[in-house]
């Protein structure tokens, strides 16, 4: 009997994160409408067509550039997140994690003086650190993941501010640019800015994101390490019973966890595509984004590659509404409505299933 292709656990995955999609960009229409009719299509248009709104294409290119160079530190976070949950955690602080890895590589370019690769490595431990923090005290003080994960974004989040606030601009409070106090701190290029029109923010960080990820796959489907690990995950107490160290496994999932969200934070600041401001006062969203990225690219590492890429080009595109007709805000609006949209892939995934299990009792039935 040939087997239906709707049953596939990818192909389920792939239209579950395409009917979010649809209808994140179809309810970002009908708010749209609501507010200003006259320019909702124009405006739902500009989120999808984002750098394609330039009509040469050297322009094109340069803004997709931009858009890849914010992809890289997105898809680190939703890696960090996949990675954890695999293991039955759930690492919501992946933003403050993204912070302190922001806060280290400044922190170590501009007031240390240390090379990129030197800021990189000293992003991963910190955050590392910061991340079995969290491992700790799931392990051995059975404090939610959750909760601890939430209270160390916001101590990470003042953290840095207090720290960058030694190496930002006397006139404004912003930190101070890379190219002019630290540009051996600057991320390679590896030639790839000639393939975006001179594009000098597109750095070693968008393959060596993609490499990670592809990495984590085989880690986790091809290695008795991630056969523990998502062991661990599905059961703590059965794997505590065959031996598996459980505590041990908690504490350095969350600590590689940790490193990926950290990575992340290096991975732009070190472009020096923009600046961090130590007035901040909340969390960036990349973290959070990285949530969705993950749940839409079907908690699988190569569908997350492609899932940061579309929240990524959404949320830039989001950019090029015109604020004649709406606020400042509509764009970050429209963004968020797609991005919470993409959380329910699950659900869709389940509800496809219930659906082809029911139909096939039914079928049954008739035989």
């Amino acid at each position: 009997m040939k087997k239906n292709p709707l049953r596939n656990e990818g192909v389920q995955s792939l239209l579950a994160s395409l009917i979010c999609i649809v209808l994140g960009l179809l309810l970002g229409y009908v708010v749209l409408l609501f507010i200003n009719p006259a320019g909702a299509f124009n405006a739902i248009m500009a989120v999808i067509k984002n750098f394609f709104t330039y009509s040469r294409a050297n322009l094109q290119l340069k803004n997709l550039g931009n858009t890849l160079v914010k992809t890289a530190p997105l898809l680190m976070c939703a890696l960090s997140v996949l990675f954890c949950y695999k293991v039955g955690l759930f690492n919501i602080g992946a933003a403050g994690q993204y912070v302190v890895g922001s806060c280290i590589s400044l922190y170590a370019a501009l007031a240390m003086g240390l090379p990129w690769w030197g800021c990189m490595i000293l992003a991963i431990l910190v955050g590392a650190v910061y991340g079995a923090l969290v491992g700790f005290l799931k392990a051995y003080c059975n404090v939610n993941e959750v909760i601890a994960g939430i209270m160390l974004n916001w101590i990470g989040l003042y953290t840095t501010n207090m720290i960058l606030s030694n190496v930002k601009d006397v006139a404004s409070p912003y930190t101070l640019h890379l190219k002019d106090y630290a540009p051996a701190a600057i991320l390679p290029t590896l030639g790839l800015d000639k393939l975006f029109n001179g594009n000098s923010y597109v750095s070693l960080a968008i393959p060596l994101s993609v490499l990670i990820a592809i990495a984590l796959k085989v880690l986790l489907d091809m290695t008795r390490f991630g056969f523990e690990l998502k062991a661990t995950g599905y059961n703590k107490f059965a794997a505590q019973y065959s031996g598996m160290a459980e505590k041990r496994n908690v504490i350095l999932t969350l600590a590689i966890g940790g490193a990926l969200a950290a990575l992340g934070g290096a991975m732009l600041y070190l472009t020096d595509y923009e600046q961090w401001t130590c007035t901040a006062s909340s969390v960036p969203g990349m973290g959070f984004n990285g949530i969705a990225a993950a749940f839409l690219g079907g908690l699988n590492p190569v569908g997350t590659i492609f899932a940061s890429y579309f929240i990524q080009h959404i949320t830039s595109g989001g950019a090029y509404v015109d604020k004649a007709l709406y606020s400042a805000q509509i764009s970050d609006l429209i963004s968020a409505i797609i991005i919470y949209l993409c959380g329910f892939v699950g659900f869709m995934k389940l509800s496809m299933k219930k659906y082809f299990n029911k139909r096939d009792e039914q079928k049954g039935a008739k035989k």
